[in-house]
């Protein structure tokens, strides 16, 4: 039987999703406010006049995968589609959205017996379109309707299920706190190689340690292919843009009194790249634009999803659900 979805957003990462598994001979419904690519009208997406639309061309049970902004677009999202979808479609949201929100969303929609499951996304642009990693929350029977479409979509072993509500997008919460850290150490790095008393190969140096050494990873790869493209850090605004989840999850730790002295740190240094043109700022700035597309200084539309992409308050699980 064909496998088929829905996806609502079909920008870097829904785009890149609706693509692969268009290449893959899978059904793909899409909606978005712009028309889709010509590459996706080529691969056959079909398109979707509106979310009723969309809802009336697949088959019960629906499983439709949201990858919008975080926040208020999330609620309103879902509110819409629950007065459209049937008791039993799977409502997939493939953002950043916090943790607590996406338990809240979950008994919401689960009254109405509608399924909502939490997917951590990861492996930016290229993972989308090529084998992503994705971290599955929800109830056991509704993470196991979209499985098959994971398992088709993610790379060898980049498929975890998590565990109940809200459990994929903390996990991919920690995994973004986890990326701050690594990105801030290696920006450092670059910073002491920049600043040694006597010029050093800077980019050669980097490109020795893609090769065999125990730093070397993706983030390293990225560091040396955007070193090479920009000719080094000069041209680069020191201004790192973000949306503000590292945050959540700095507070989520002092509830939990977990120390993360790293990641915290990761975070302030962030802060303080929009007051000082630092070096290390630079090297983060070019990472993340490699992996994620990420824009290079501020952005009007990413400080707005900042301010408002978590809804409630931080989660304070209740007594009967310690």
């Amino acid at each position: 039987m064909q496998l088929e979805f829905g996806v609502i957003g079909l920008g870097r990462m829904g785009g890149g999703l609706a693509y692969q598994a268009l290449n893959k001979g899978m059904r793909v419904v899409g909606r978005d406010v712009a028309p889709a690519s010509e590459e996706l009208k080529g691969l056959g997406i079909v398109e979707s006049s509106s979310l009723a639309d969309l809802v009336a061309k697949l088959e019960p049970p629906r499983v439709i995968f949201l990858y919008i902004h975080a926040g208020p677009p999330i609620d309103d999202m879902l509110e819409e589609l629950s007065k459209l979808v049937s008791p039993g479609d799977v409502l997939v949201d493939g953002g950043n959205s916090y943790w607590g929100d996406s338990i809240r969303r979950q008994k919401r929609l689960h009254d109405k017996g509608i399924h909502l499951v939490d997917l951590g996304t990861s492996g930016g642009i290229g993972g989308a379109r090529n084998g992503a990693c994705f971290m599955a929350g929800g109830l056991e029977m509704a993470v196991a309707e979209i499985e098959p479409i994971l398992q088709e979509l993610c790379i060898e072993g980049g498929y975890v299920y998590a565990g109940g509500p809200g459990s994929g997008h903390y996990v991919k919460l920690v995994h973004n706190g986890i990326e701050f850290g690594m990105l801030q150490a290696i920006g450092e790095g670059i910073d002491l190689l920049e600043k040694f008393d006597s010029p050093l190969p800077v980019a050669d140096v980097i490109s020795c340690w893609r090769n065999g050494s125990v730093i070397r990873s993706w983030l390293v790869d990225l560091m040396h292919e955007a070193y090479l493209e920009k000719d080094g850090l000069e041209s680069v605004p020191a201004y790192i843009e973000d949306t503000g989840e590292v945050n959540w999850l700095v507070g989520d730790a002092m509830r939990m009194e977990v120390p993360i002295p790293v990641i915290a740190q990761s975070v302030m240094q962030l802060f303080a790249s929009r007051d000082n043109k630092k070096d290390w700022a630079k090297a983060i700035a070019m990472m993340r634009h490699g992996f994620g597309g990420h824009p290079y200084g501020p952005n009007a539309s990413i400080e707005h999803e900042r301010v408002t992409s978590r809804v409630g308050d931080i989660y304070r699980p209740s007594a009967d659900e310690c």
